[in-house]
C-alpha cells in the first residue's frame, strides 16, 4: 500500500524498502476546460543538487533537451506534448545505486512550456501528481497529490529525493514559482 504524503510531509524510502535501488518517477496532470486557442504543454525536469541546492554543472539539469544524466542515475524517458489520457504522463528513472557521491538532493518540477505566450497558468491546471514506484515490480510506494492552491504559478517543485544518513528519503513539497523554467533553472545555478 502506498503512503499518501500531503505537503511538506517527509517520508523514509529505503530505510522501510531495503535494496530499493531502481526508482520510477511518474508525474501526472489534467488540464481544466480551458479556450486560450493554445494547447497545453507541461514539463517534467529534475534537478541534481549538491549540498549548496545547486548544481555542479549544467549535466546535472535532466530535462526534454538532456535526457539522461551522465551517470546514469536519471533518465527522464520523453516529453508528453499534451497530458492526455489516463495515469502517468511523464515518466523519470531514478536508480540510487548510481547517484554521484556530490549529489544531496534530487528535484522534480514541473513547468507550463511558454507559459507566458500563451497566457496559462498552474490554476488551469487539476489532479497533478507525483508518485515514487519500485520498477523491480512497479508497486507505487509514495504518492503525493499536489491539491489546487496554485493560480499565477508556472513552475512547480513537485517534490525530491535527499540523502540522512546513508538512506534516501522523500519530502512532498509543491511549492509554485513564477517565471517558469527560466526563474528555475536560474535559482538551481544552471546557465540559462
Amino acid at each position: 500500500m502506498a503512503v499518501n504524503l500531503s505537503k511538506g510531509q517527509k517520508v523514509d524510502l529505503t530505510k522501510n524498502n531495503p535494496g530499493l535501488s531502481k526508482l520510477l518517477i511518474g508525474l501526472g496532470w489534467d488540464v481544466n476546460k480551458y479556450d486560450g486557442g493554445s494547447d497545453f504543454d507541461l514539463d517534467a525536469s529534475v534537478f541534481l543538487l549538491d549540498s549548496n541546492g545547486k548544481v555542479t554543472s549544467d549535466g546535472d539539469f535532466v530535462f526534454y533537451g538532456n535526457l539522461k544524466h551522465v551517470s546514469g542515475s536519471v533518465e527522464h524517458m520523453g516529453d508528453n506534448r499534451t497530458g492526455a489520457g489516463e495515469g502517468d504522463d511523464e515518466l523519470i528513472k531514478v536508480d540510487l545505486s548510481k547517484v554521484p557521491a556530490s549529489i544531496d538532493k534530487i528535484d522534480f518540477t514541473v513547468t507550463i512550456y511558454e507559459a507566458e505566450e500563451r497566457k496559462q497558468n498552474f490554476g488551469q491546471v487539476s489532479n497533478s501528481y507525483i508518485r515514487v514506484m519500485d520498477e523491480t515490480n512497479n508497486k507505487e510506494l509514495i504518492r503525493y497529490d499536489l491539491g489546487e492552491d496554485f493560480s499565477i504559478e508556472t513552475a512547480l517543485v513537485v517534490g525530491e529525493l535527499y540523502r540522512n544518513r546513508g538512506e534516501w528519503k522523500f519530502n512532498a513539497i509543491g511549492n509554485g514559482y513564477q517565471g517558469g523554467l527560466r526563474a528555475l533553472g536560474r535559482d538551481y545555478g544552471v546557465n540559462v
